[in-house]
């Protein structure tokens, strides 16, 4: 049954509605709607002019309309006259091809029609930064070896403990928290789910920690690698398919007899076994949009760091309960995909899990060899396998090339994004930096 959001608004005593969607670049852009006004928008939407976001149109386009989707609704637990809900762009009564959330929907459709409904859990990683983003939050988060330090997440424990209380309060049955391996970073895990409800919760777990963090002073940061010599930040993803969506679901179909294959041992079915063959198959193009910035690069290929590991791939490779490769299967069932940045678009993260999924279970794609070793320390011994993108540039070529992908995540959409990020490319080969003032000056 579809949500009323006026009877919501009255039962909640809510003033305003936060009508949102997220373009291409990740951007979260919104309408704040008084409650009064509510049903019309819900029926007709929140009128934007595109152009003015992150999605290739141009001042010319027609009135683009972001129709909330109410079973997506979030009352504010920080601010409860205000509630939050994700939006689909429309424009002259058709979906935006390009809007990411559009993307997801339209690719879960597609997977449901094969029956495959795609769940997943992610952790979202961050930082605590002063409010210019120069320096830590924590002036004493100084360890060689930060994570899970006890005395440096309870220095944070009220910007911590409020952000896991609205998660409980709102249902999201959150299990743990921690600070991360780096200096002033930290992770909060909660609960898998079907992957639409995944990106929403990703996208509000976003907003959320950088209301909070400011409300106490401090500056939450996503960017994959904020601090030069510490591990930078992940958005690790956990994938399983299952039999139905929602409660629903009774049999997860990646789970399976175990065989002597490389991936029968890990538990592993032989649907599992070519949905990470599609990831693998389509990981170097994977990389434009699981690892969407210029910044992303610095961490995928990143030199040792302060704690004496990255945490992060540059390899194409699998493995079991072994966190080096781009892929590991921690147990039965499920596969953990390392290689996501906290840049990524949350709906586009989904959005491509499913698309090489696809393309690995219609074509039976095999992952190929299991590596069982230290990727950190004998990286060196894998033959065949690629090596991830060195930057931007390079991911988007390898997205470009990828045809099968391109068209499986929908032609308008892929030449909208790699137009844009293109865009966004030649702009950063523009800037001058202080690295080329101090290295080129006299030569």
């Amino acid at each position: 049954m579809t949500t009323d959001l006026a009877a919501f608004a009255k039962k909640n005593d809510i003033k305003y509605f936060m009508i949102s969607f997220t373009d291409l670049f990740g951007g979260q852009r919104a309408k704040l709607v008084p409650a009064q006004a509510i049903a019309g928008m819900q029926e007709d939407g929140a009128g934007f002019a595109g152009f003015a976001t992150y999605l290739d149109l141009t001042p010319a386009h027609p009135d683009m309309l972001a129709v909330p989707d109410p079973s997506s609704v979030i009352q504010l637990p920080w601010n409860r006259e205000v509630a939050w809900v994700a939006a689909d762009c429309i424009m002259e009564g058709q979906d935006v091809e390009q809007a990411p959330r559009n993307v997801l929907r339209r690719l879960i459709a597609e997977a449901a029609q094969e029956g495959l409904h795609v769940k997943t859990g992610i952790e979202a990683e961050f930082f605590l930064l002063s409010p210019d983003g120069r320096e830590l939050s924590d002036p004493f988060d100084t360890a060689a070896k930060p994570c899970y330090d006890q005395q440096a997440v309870m220095r944070r424990y009220d910007v911590v403990r409020e952000i896991c209380d609205y998660m409980l309060e709102m249902g999201w049955n959150p299990y743990q928290n921690d600070h991360e391996d780096a200096n002033g970073q930290f992770e909060m895990n909660w609960d898998f789910d079907d992957a639409l409800v995944t990106a929403d919760k990703h996208s509000f777990f976003k907003f959320m920690t950088k209301s909070v963090a400011e409300k106490h002073g401090y500056r939450a940061t996503f960017m994959p690698k904020p601090v030069e010599g510490l591990t930078g930040n992940g958005c690790h993803a956990h994938i399983s398919v299952w039999d139905a969506p929602g409660a629903k679901a009774k049999t997860n179909v990646f789970a399976g007899a175990k065989d002597d294959t490389p991936t029968g041992e890990l538990g592993l079915s032989e649907q599992g076994k070519h949905f990470l063959g599609g990831i693998m198959k389509h990981a170097s193009a994977l990389a434009a949009i699981t690892n969407p910035t210029v910044n992303s690069y610095k961490r995928i290929n990143a030199p040792r760091t302060i704690s004496g590991a990255t945490w992060a791939p540059n390899t194409v490779t699998w493995t079991g309960n072994n966190r080096t490769h781009m892929v590991r299967v921690p147990g039965p069932g499920r596969f953990e995909l390392r290689l996501p940045d906290g840049a990524v678009n949350p709906y586009l993260l989904q959005a491509i899990i499913i698309a090489a999924g696809l393309s690995g279970i219609r074509s039976k794609a095999d992952p190929g060899k299991r590596w069982d070793i230290d990727m950190y320390a004998e990286g060196h011994k894998v033959t065949g396998a690629p090596k991830l993108p060195l930057n931007m540039l390079d991911a988007l070529r390898a997205y470009d090339e990828d045809a099968e992908l391109k068209a499986t995540m929908g032609a308008e959409f892929s030449a909208a994004y790699l137009k844009m990020k293109h865009q966004e490319w030649n702009e950063f080969c523009t800037h001058f930096s202080e690295w080329e003032r101090s290295n080129t000056l006299d030569i």
